[in-house]
């Protein structure tokens, strides 16, 4: 039987995306988005939450998010979660869940972008 793993997501930078070259000379960023859930509670207010999602782009859209991504933008991401174990010298197992985006669209205007002036929808075809 076949399985679905897909996120999509559309929120705000929640800091400037850490960008690194891996030891094969691939680039890779890192970086966080902020989406709101708004609900209301059981008195019937209004109340909302922040959630914080890691994502992570490789190759040509690591140089995508290092160009044009930066702390409070609007952007629409999507691809799949992947977690990864992280195991400390004790021994000790440390699970961390992220957002590997294959796809990124910049959906603030045009002129508030700091390079280049180019936004629109980046795909990194050389994912796989």
């Amino acid at each position: 039987m076949r399985t679905i793993n897909k996120v999509i997501l559309i929120g705000n930078i929640t800091r400037d995306p850490l960008v690194k070259d891996t030891e094969w000379g691939k680039k890779i960023a890192m970086f966080t988005i902020a989406t709101n859930r708004y609900y209301k509670n059981g008195e019937g207010e209004q109340k909302s939450e922040v959630e914080f999602h890691n994502c992570v782009a490789w190759w040509a859209l690591a140089e995508k998010v290092q160009q044009f991504v930066t702390t409070g933008k609007l952007v629409y991401t999507e691809w799949r979660l992947k977690t990864r174990v992280i195991e400390k010298e004790n021994g000790e197992k440390n699970y961390k869940t992220e957002i590997i985006a294959w796809n990124i669209i910049f959906l603030n205007k045009r002129w508030e972008f700091s390079e280049k002036e180019d936004s629109g929808e980046v795909e990194d075809d050389d994912m796989f």
